[in-house]
């Protein structure tokens, strides 16, 4: 996408609206004040509980360890306004105005942080027993089934998927999860890679049936294209989630492929004054060539400061912010740390360190003799230096990173 229209403003702007109150707008807010912004800042969320944080949903919240994941942020003190309970329904770009269910919000400066919302299964809408785990009230309404035991079919293999059945077994369920795919993970990892997670699901105790669509849900069943019909108490559906921006549509402000928002370099939309961050926002990368859409906490996390200072930077003329972030996740399933930095789809070699039989390895992908992205499964320090490594472009010697005793630091060319 070529550069955004968007000039620098001759005066600091007086009012700031963060639209989203998850971990990308919280964090916006809060870089804002960081920043010295001493303007408004208004943070307006759709739920009605105080922000929160999404990863423990599906571990400590889920399995009754602990009874949400407010974050710890005095919004009072810092001066930022909470609007909480309050859908954004429109924008309007040329008014500067923001459409509530409470009505118009103005704003100087937009910051779009909406997130990302489940993908429904079709024909499953309305089906007792059937749970989405988004939100904190889909936690809450799915921990009395794991308390009872029922038996559970997860629809979808995903890293959603894996984090409930593992939570779901831990809580002395039967689980069944069903993917359409030939194996987990299908749109996240090459098939070499995802294979020896397959067998961490027997492993746990949970079946695992791929080529498997489901046909229909009927209260207490779930009956699969070939004819099958599994027992199903309840039924937890993870197969993906899409950009949060439905409400946009008329506003003029570019949308992708996927209806995320269309950010430049700098985290802004096409319209004037919006910024886009989180989940509900793709943007190009220079490190690896391509516009990235990153539905993950940690993007969540290093986003809005790039946005805090462009914001605050935007007076005085500086020069703005590149957000090209190596991207990062983590997964815990099935006993096993999963974590995961860069981006190996322009990747000519995947190289292996460790048996992928065992319970520590890692899969590191080069292009030429860079290393740009790898998947770490118990062994933290081979992802904390790998990352390093990604960051700074180190040229790397293919037969020294393969061997699991060196330190990936130690294996440079």
């Amino acid at each position: 996408m070529s550069e955004q229209t968007q000039e620098p403003g001759s005066s600091a702007p007086r009012r700031v609206v963060v639209a989203g109150a998850g971990m990308a707008g919280v964090q916006t807010a809060v870089a804002l004040r960081e920043q010295g912004f001493t303007g408004t800042v208004s943070l307006i969320g759709a739920e009605p509980h105080q922000p929160y944080d999404r990863p423990p949903l599906s571990k400590a919240v889920l399995l009754g360890k602990a009874e949400g994941s407010a974050f710890d942020v005095d919004f009072e003190a810092l001066g930022i306004e909470l609007r909480l309970g309050c859908e954004v329904l429109g924008l309007r770009p040329g008014d500067h105005e923001l459409d509530t269910e409470d009505g118009p919000v103005p704003y100087d400066v937009l910051v779009v942080a909406t997130g990302a919302e489940p993908i429904r299964l079709a024909g499953a809408e309305g089906v007792p027993g059937v749970h989405l785990l988004r939100t904190l009230d889909d936690a809450e309404r799915l921990r009395p089934v794991l308390v009872r035991r029922h038996d559970i079919v997860v629809v979808g293999a995903g890293w959603i998927g894996a984090e409930f059945a593992t939570a779901a077994r831990e809580a002395g369920c039967a689980v069944t999860v069903v993917e359409a795919a030939e194996r987990p993970l299908a749109g996240a990892l090459p098939a070499e890679v995802a294979a020896p997670m397959a067998g961490w699901y027997a492993d746990a105790g949970a079946v695992l049936r791929t080529h498997a669509r489901v046909e229909r849900v009927e209260p207490g069943t779930v009956v699969l294209d070939d004819g099958s019909r599994l027992p199903a108490g309840a039924v937890v559906v993870g197969i993906g989630a899409r950009p949060a921006t439905a409400w946009l549509s008329g506003s003029g402000v570019e949308l992708g492929t996927h209806g995320e928002i269309v950010a430049d370099q700098h985290l802004r939309s096409s319209a004037p004054d919006v910024y886009a961050v989180g989940d509900c926002a793709s943007f190009p990368s220079g490190r690896y060539g391509e516009r990235l859409l990153v539905h993950h906490w940690d993007n969540a996390l290093q986003g809005p400061r790039t946005v805090a200072v462009n914001i605050v930077g935007r007076a005085s003329g500086e020069t703005p912010a590149v957000y090209d972030p190596v991207p990062y996740f983590w997964s815990e399933q099935f006993g096993r740390f999963v974590q995961y930095a860069g981006h190996h789809a322009a990747a000519d070699t995947t190289l292996w360190r460790g048996d992928p039989a065992g319970p520590a390895w890692t899969v590191c992908w080069l292009r030429g003799d860079r290393l740009v992205a790898l998947l770490a499964v118990g062994r933290p320090r081979d992802l904390a230096q790998g990352r390093r490594l990604i960051e700074s472009g180190t040229p790397m010697n293919p037969a020294l990173l393969a061997d699991p005793a060196r330190p990936m630091k130690a294996a440079t060319a």
